[in-house]
């Protein structure tokens, strides 16, 4: 088996001489909206296709395969059903209505084009709507929000100083790791007496590190020492009962 774990969207780059050489391959809607697969090209080579979650693979594409040979890639002509409709509001009235059910739909100028459902064609039909059954590739309208417009989902790494997180999105959901260390409670602890030993230790993205040693009493003359790495607000940390806010050292 050859694995394949790049794609080249409509061949971008690639000269066509080079491209009219290389094996193809074609491939159903099912298949192709699917980012692990396998399949047969026309040169007779078994395909194990891996490619980042959440590609979609288009006709006109070409994958890469490990051995740096490429692959064509055609949409294979498969059941559909093809919407008409004798004034364009009308079909765009028909889209309007399938994309509220979140039916994978390819839009041309002249019809509309699904997989085959009974109850949509029924509904179509109601309507006022040609709806045929068709032998043809589907294309279906990629998500409006992917980065290349190609139906791909694209992830991103951001790391924000001063806050902690991590964030890594891929397409539109956020998934945010935080970790934050607290010895005992934070600032509530800190009374008149503040005869405290305590440590807090918050990830490396909220900027503290710091050890407060108090004395006997929190007299201001003695020189208390925090430091405050970029967080501003920390639980009571402008204030520890007497202690005084800002930069002090205590000894």
């Amino acid at each position: 088996m050859l694995t394949v774990n790049k794609i080249i969207p409509q061949g971008r780059g690639l000269a066509g001489a080079l491209l009219k050489r290389a094996p193809a391959v074609e491939l159903d809607w099912d298949t192709r909206q699917k980012s692990r697969f396998d399949a047969t090209d026309s040169a007779g080579r078994v395909l194990g296709v891996f490619l980042p979650r959440g590609s979609v693979v288009r006709g006109g594409d070409v994958l890469v395969a490990e051995d740096g040979s490429l692959v064509r890639v055609g949409a294979a002509a498969q059941p559909v059903l093809v919407v008409r409709a004798a004034a364009p509001f009308e079909l765009m009235r028909a889209a309007y209505h399938l994309g509220n059910r979140h039916v994978a739909l390819e839009l041309r100028h002249e019809h509309l084009k699904l997989e085959p459902d009974h109850v949509l064609a029924e509904m179509l039909r109601r309507m006022g709507l040609d709806v045929a059954e068709a032998h043809e590739p589907f294309e279906p309208e990629g998500g409006a929000y992917a980065a290349d417009g190609h139906g791909h989902q694209h992830a991103h790494g951001h790391t924000h100083e001063g806050c902690g997180h991590d964030h890594a999105t891929g397409g539109c959901g956020h998934d945010h790791g935080h970790e934050h260390h607290h010895a005992k409670a934070a600032a509530p602890a800190h009374a008149a007496a503040c005869g405290h030993d305590h440590g807090h230790d918050h990830g490396s993205g909220c900027g503290h590190d710091h050890g407060h040693d108090h004395g006997p009493a929190h007299a201001p003359a003695a020189g208390h020492g925090h430091a405050h790495g970029g967080c501003g607000g920390h639980g009571g940390c402008g204030g520890h009962g007497g202690c005084g806010g800002g930069h002090h050292g205590h000894r």
